[in-house]
């Protein structure tokens, strides 16, 4: 009786581990594609490493936040190309004034700095005010190069996994004089999340 009552525990146990693999599996499946004029960058988000970033930004997307926000900054050093930035819902109708400020009242996600994930190139993290590592909502940025000095500091929570040469065409656009904000921001005509495999 005891023998049938731990091999029973034993079939549940592992029909349960198996559902959750499958569920998780499931979810590490998904990659957000944003499709530009320039054409198409493909993110692979990092639940392990930032949950609580990638579960606000999976959820901007379902929610079409992101249609129509623009790339509204590009930062250069020299002839260097360092990184884009997006996200802004200002960016849609607001003043150019405003672009990268947010709007009151978004959702803000706590840090999530990573001990083994760097900023080099590809990697997708978490814009926020420089005076609170707490103050992430909806703007990212991605790393067109290795940008040691962040790490630490922002949140990984992606790597672009296909369209670099996207993301190398925006920041390679034209900016105002003394400025970071592009002539002709690049926008985000799409966002939404699909299947790694039914990418074609």
């Amino acid at each position: 009786m005891k023998l049938r009552s731990v091999i029973s525990f034993l079939c549940f146990v592992v029909i349960l581990f198996g559902l959750v693999s499958c569920r998780r599996g499931i979810s590490d499946d998904k990659v957000a594609v944003l499709e530009t004029a320039y054409g198409r960058i493909v993110i692979e988000l990092l639940p392990d490493d930032a949950p609580k970033h990638v579960a606000n930004f999976r959820d901007l997307i379902e929610n079409g936040f992101y249609d129509g926000t623009k790339f509204h900054r590009v930062v250069k050093e020299n002839a260097k190309l360092v990184a884009i930035q997006g996200g802004d819902p200002n960016t849609i109708a607001g003043d150019p004034a405003t672009w990268g400020n947010g709007q009151p009242g978004q959702k803000t996600v706590q840090a999530e700095f990573s001990k083994t994930l760097k900023h080099v190139r590809t990697t997708v993290s978490a814009a926020r005010k420089q005076n609170d590592l707490d103050s992430a909502t909806s703007q990212f940025f991605i790393c067109a190069s290795s940008e040691p000095q962040w790490d630490g500091k922002y949140s990984i929570f992606g790597r672009v996994i296909d369209g670099m040469n996207v993301v190398d065409t925006i920041a390679r656009a034209p900016l105002f004089a003394n400025s970071d904000r592009p002539l002709d921001p690049v926008v985000i005509k799409r966002a939404y999340l699909a299947r790694r495999g039914d990418l074609r």
